[in-house]
């Protein structure tokens, strides 16, 4: 079930009208009232989903439980293997068991071996790569001992597949939106309210800039090979707008719907398109990935404690692990690989926390240096995004080569394609431009403060952009393929 599709609507609006008004009182109902909603919303893809869902959902509770009252710590170790082993052995099967066994099929035909390796074919469930991890952080923290195991199943059973951030996250932590079902919260007016602009904003995003950008990105990236310098140029950055317009819409439409019950899930992009080098992107470009393999990957390693090589190494298997988490084909593991190459220098000269506050704090604009360092970080990104785009690696190649082909820029596109790009240019600079005012608030439509006839204007705005501009095909969310 698509958040930009009538069937989502009807949902919903069932849903919030249930939960308020028949469900609202008693916290075990109310519990179980999300779980098997959010179950529902899961299941509209294909009911088997639902099986894997329970059955992780469960091995995790259960570990978790048996974490909490045995004190050995050899066996509290096996235990989490068990949860360890189930997510990830999940995963492996179902993202990474035939890309594995192509990779090692054709490095032995490499060698003149000629072997023929099992391939499962099965289909990836939606958002898998998202409970499973949001359910790892539960186990692993409570083997840690700072959080406590959750003995209500059916609390447990809401956290895991809480519908708004199932499928594209944000991957929440246990000790963050675990304790919200813990209480009977009444509703609140403010709160729904900023939740409806904040999903107003993410359904721009997604459905009147995205998905227009997408059609541009689509043309270019599929017809690369007969296309100009300009051409490429100007799709490698439609895309980057794209990606980013699609997934920190959906996390604008998850929390906003989120605040509509009552719950706070946490920031996953803090517009990272205003960035002045790699490390600060990543701290803005989808947060609750970033800090997950901060804390379970990175720190465990050694972190940045254990002299400037061994940080190096760290940093390089926190993003190639990045790449791979986003999909099965070397094309992200080489998108993860250039971004730690680039994160790498300011690393090792101890610069890589020296962007801390935003942009510009207290200012309309930038300093010379500063939206110069932004267009180049931007540049860098927007050359991996060429990667994280293409179908094979040699197509990566060969759209980057074509910039630099000779003739490439010799020639300007038609009026007509130039025209386009226009249209679309200027929603994404409507984007850009109310986010650069915002850039210090949590969403783009966050106007505490600000006087109601200005307010119901930029509504009217945007209603007026979506009868114009949106996209209603019920584009499907990027993200969601991870």
């Amino acid at each position: 079930m698509l958040f930009n599709s009538v069937e989502f609507v009807v949902f919903l609006g069932g849903v919030f009208a249930l939960y308020w008004l028949v469900f609202s009182r008693d916290l075990w109902w109310r519990n179980l009232f999300l779980w098997a909603a959010s179950y529902l919303f899961y299941g509209w893809w294909d009911w088997r989903y639902l099986l894997l869902l329970a059955a992780t959902s469960s091995i995790d509770f259960w570990v978790a439980l048996q974490l909490g009252r045995i004190e050995d710590p050899r066996r509290r170790r096996r235990i989490l293997m068990l949860s360890l082993a189930g997510n990830l052995g999940v995963l492996a099967t179902f993202k990474y068991f035939d890309f594995f066994t192509g990779s090692l099929e054709s490095a032995l035909a490499g060698l003149g071996v000629d072997a023929t390796m099992l391939r499962l074919h099965l289909v990836l469930p939606v958002g898998l790569s998202f409970y499973t991890f949001q359910a790892l952080s539960y186990t692993i923290d409570v083997y840690r001992r700072e959080l406590e195991p959750s003995r209500d199943p059916v609390r447990f059973f809401a956290f895991v597949s809480f519908f708004p951030q199932l499928v594209a996250g944000p991957i929440e932590r246990a000790r963050n939106l675990l304790p919200q079902f813990g209480r009977v919260a009444p509703f609140d007016a403010d709160l729904a309210r900023d939740g409806g602009r904040q999903m107003l904003w993410g359904f721009f995003k997604k459905m009147v800039v995205a998905d227009n950008a997408a059609r541009i990105a689509d043309a270019v990236f599929n017809g690369y090979a007969d296309r100009s310098g300009a051409e490429l140029v100007v799709g490698a950055v439609f895309f980057a707008f794209q990606i980013y317009g699609d997934f920190s819409g959906y996390s604008d439409i998850a929390m906003g719907t989120a605040k509509l019950f009552g719950f706070r899930l946490s920031l996953n992009f803090r517009y990272p398109y205003f960035s002045r080098d790699i490390a600060e992107f990543w701290r803005r470009w989808h947060i609750s990935l970033t800090t997950w393999f901060r804390d379970y990957v990175y720190i465990p390693l050694g972190g940045s404690r254990t002299g400037r090589g061994q940080s190096a190494r760290n940093v390089l298997i926190v993003f190639l692990l990045s790449g791979l988490w986003h999909g099965a084909n070397w094309t992200y593991v080489i998108w993860g690989a250039l971004n730690g190459l680039f994160f790498l220098p300011l690393l090792l000269r101890g610069q890589n926390r020296r962007h801390l506050a935003p942009v510009a704090s207290g200012q309309w604009l930038p300093s010379a240096g500063d939206l110069a360092r932004m267009l180049l970080t931007f540049a860098a990104v927007t050359l991996t995004w060429v990667f994280f785009r293409s179908a094979s690696v040699g197509d990566a190649l060969e759209y980057l080569g074509g910039m630099l082909r000779a003739g490439a820029w010799s020639h300007l596109p038609a009026k007509a394609v130039i025209n386009s790009w226009g249209l679309t240019g200027a929603l994404v600079g409507v984007m850009l431009a109310v986010e650069w005012v915002q850039r210090e608030r949590e969403h783009g439509l966050d106007l505490a403060g600000v006087p109601m006839a200005l307010r119901w204007g930029v509504y009217q705005a945007l209603v007026v952009a979506f009868f114009l501009f949106a996209v209603f095909e019920g584009e499907g969310f990027i993200y969601f393929q991870f």
